[in-house]
């Protein structure tokens, strides 16, 4: 797949990033793992990003980060798109994007570094480095330490083709809305922000009608309905299902820090898709919050 092949790929549809599995030694588990997307499959992501935020990228070693994408392209080949996760220092971060296209991978969603902060040129020459390592395309994760200008991303954009989607993870309307004057149709955008689906309204309004959602990890059809509705402008349905279920979720993952993936991880044990626990620095749920969230999805239906 081409870059631009990727930029189209990313301009519609729902998106979304697999939880990674682990068993209960912490150790990834490949096979649940290939299930979990086979499970999702019929439901019909346009893309998938392996390896990325809700997957846990930050806690896997080189050597697991290698197999959780190479199980992903294996299991998806030929049906949906793998865009791999990279991040960390400059150097770490080439290595992980050469590795993703060595093995297959349809693109690279390079995830903010590591700790310190950055100048625009650091910044600048942070993603160029990724972005001349490799010939597929590249979207920035526009977060945490990395939060690019649009005059920087002006000079990415000019510099490096294969730099072909802005993700936002600020959600500052002001700044958003200067990059998408800025770069205009010259890269897609995607919604970033937890959890997407409370702010696709607003994004789509600012031009970015494509988010990916946590969500379709445990309540897929759910979050496929949510996606057609913000689509074909049936506000009915987001906002009830933003009253009945989006905000009460909302409130369960504010209980705890780092339940934006915690949650995530819950939610799939609740249906009876269990990806295993998280790896620490996270923590789990508790059981009351578990069970709070397990009756919230209940009255969701089937999925």
């Amino acid at each position: 797949m081409s870059p631009q092949e990727l930029k189209a790929a990313l301009g519609h549809g729902l998106l979304s990033f697999p939880l990674t599995d682990f068993d209960a030694d912490l150790r990834f588990a490949p096979r649940p793992f290939a299930e979990r997307l086979e499970w999702l499959q019929p439901y019909g992501a346009t893309v998938l990003f392996a390896a990325g935020g809700t997957g846990e990228f930050f806690s896997l070693e080189p050597e697991e980060y290698s197999q959780v994408v190479k199980v992903s392209l294996d299991t998806c080949r030929g049906r949906t798109p793998i865009v791999a996760g990279a991040g960390g220092g400059t150097t770490l971060a080439v290595k992980y994007a050469q590795e993703a296209e060595r093995l297959g991978a349809q693109g690279i969603l390079l995830l903010p570094h590591y700790l310190t902060e950055g100048s625009q040129e650091g910044l600048i020459e942070h993603v160029g480095a990724v972005c001349r390592s490799v010939r597929i395309g590249v979207v920035v994760y526009n977060r945490g330490g990395c939060r690019l200008t649009p005059a920087s991303l002006q000079v990415l954009a000019d510099r490096h083709p294969n730099l072909v989607g802005f993700k936002d993870g600020v959600g500052d309307i002001e700044k958003f809305v200067a990059v998408r004057q800025t770069l205009g149709d010259r890269f897609t955008y995607l919604g970033g922000l937890p959890t997407a689906e409370v702010f696709a309204a607003a994004y789509d309004a600012m031009g970015c009608p494509v988010y990916s959602s946590a969500v379709f990890n445990f309540i897929p059809r759910t979050a496929m309905q949510f996606y057609q509705a913000q689509v074909d402008g049936d506000v009915t349905t987001t906002n009830r299902l933003i009253r009945d279920f989006f905000l009460p979720y909302i409130a369960l993952r504010n209980q705890g820090e780092g339940y934006a993936v915690s949650i995530v991880k819950a939610g799939a044990t609740a249906v009876g898709h269990t990806a295993g626990p998280v790896r620490p620095p996270l923590s789990e749920l508790k059981p009351d919050e578990f069970d709070a969230l397990s009756a919230l999805i209940s009255k969701l239906g089937p999925q």
